[in-house]
């Protein structure tokens, strides 16, 4: 029992210190205040935990479900909208309804899986590459605090990989609390309890094809699909109905507080599903358990999490969510460009999405999949 509860820790540990920056950067650029963002955080971390317990708990799998780190991303490159905070709301809700209806009709689920890996991968290592500039811009604004965060992650990459974007947010601790002992800037304690800001959602244009269509795209097609492939590569199949219905409830019930999409875990699934979780594979659901607690406690220290992220000094958060999101654009531009005869239309997707420019009120995101989708039918009619 001991081994299955330590790999849960880990996981849970893991999950949430990489990057739960992301989040609150995606929050924050589609128009939520510091609060609202700190909520969506808190509404995403207990969704997940609760979800992953239950599922864990009916299917006596080691399931675990994760927030859209993808989704946040793309939040983080589209920026505001028309309608602001409340049609971003509107957008996650709109988004958990996809995924229920994902779990209730076969044929939805089977046209994502339609989408060319080349373009979906390549959409998102588009919306990743701003983020991931910066450690670069970071060091170049403020050498002296960044410089440690970026040495460090390198030096765990080398010898604890899997730790190497939670120890970069520890060094990023660390010169946050060495920046306010000298400012003596210090929150008020009151605004370190967690705390739920409902909003009510609205539905716009640019929220709907902007927003919610490039979420469910992003989370489906690299969350949700990589992650029940991650599970049958270590020997289980996941109930893909059961985990679509459970993924969008608890979508729809973590929006109106600001969660934006929650989904089934890749990493952390592979922490808690292998070996690491012990030999008797019969029981390692209860690290996917324990993961989904640890979730639901640093879930209600999400406020204190926002603290520190507002008294960090310029540049070391933006450098420690690029650093967290590394791996996955290295991953994304690999499957991007793996089959030459779709190179061209992935490095299109590729380069719409990295634009960052919004048309008609619509993300990069959707102009690039279009784009993509578009280039890739007119080279292969022309062969």
């Amino acid at each position: 029992m001991v081994r299955p509860v330590s790999a849960g820790v880990v996981s849970g540990l893991v999950g949430f210190t990489s990057a739960f920056v992301v989040v609150l950067a995606g929050l924050t650029a589609v128009g939520a205040s510091s609060r609202e963002a700190e909520s969506g955080l808190l509404a995403v971390s207990v969704t997940m935990g609760l979800a992953s317990i239950a599922l864990s708990l009916w299917s006596r799998l080691p399931i675990t479900v994760a927030w859209s780190t993808p989704g946040a991303a793309l939040l983080a490159a589209t920026g505001a909208i028309p309608g602001g905070w409340p049609a971003a709301v509107g957008a996650f809700l709109l988004t958990g309804v996809l995924i229920l209806a994902t779990g209730l009709l076969p044929q939805l689920g089977a046209l994502i899986a339609r989408i060319p890996t080349a373009i979906a991968q390549a959409m998102l290592a588009g919306i990743l590459l701003q983020l991931c500039l910066g450690p670069v811009t970071g060091l170049a604004e403020n050498p002296w605090q960044v410089a440690p965060v970026v040495i460090v992650w390198l030096l765990a990459l080398r010898f604890a990989s899997r730790w190497a974007a939670p120890l970069a947010f520890v060094t990023a601790a660390v010169a946050i609390t060495l920046h306010v002992s000298g400012t003596g800037e210090l929150p008020d304690a009151a605004a370190l309890l967690p705390h739920v800001s409902l909003t009510t959602p609205t539905l716009t244009l640019g929220s709907v094809v902007g927003i919610a269509l490039p979420l469910y795209l992003v989370t489906m097609a690299s969350q949700n699909v990589p992650g029940a492939a991650v599970m049958r590569g270590l020997g289980y199949e996941v109930p893909w109905r059961g985990s679509m219905l459970v993924t969008g409830a608890g979508t729809l019930l973590g929006a109106p507080a600001g969660g934006h999409a929650i989904n089934l875990a890749a990493i952390s699934a592979a922490l808690a599903a292998g070996p690491e979780a012990g030999e008797d594979r019969s029981r390692r659901w209860v690290a996917s358990v324990t993961a989904g607690v640890v979730w639901v406690v640093l879930g209600l220290c999400s406020a204190a999490f926002g603290a520190l992220v507002l008294l960090a000094p310029a540049g070391v958060i933006p450098a420690v969510a690029g650093l967290a999101l590394m791996g996955t654009l290295a991953m994304s531009l690999r499957s991007a460009l793996a089959e030459a005869k779709e190179q061209i239309p992935a490095v299109v997707t590729f380069v719409t999405a990295a634009s960052g420019v919004a048309i008609a009120g619509v993300s990069a995101a959707f102009w690039a999949l279009l784009a993509g989708l578009a280039v890739r039918a007119l080279l292969g009619w022309r062969r």
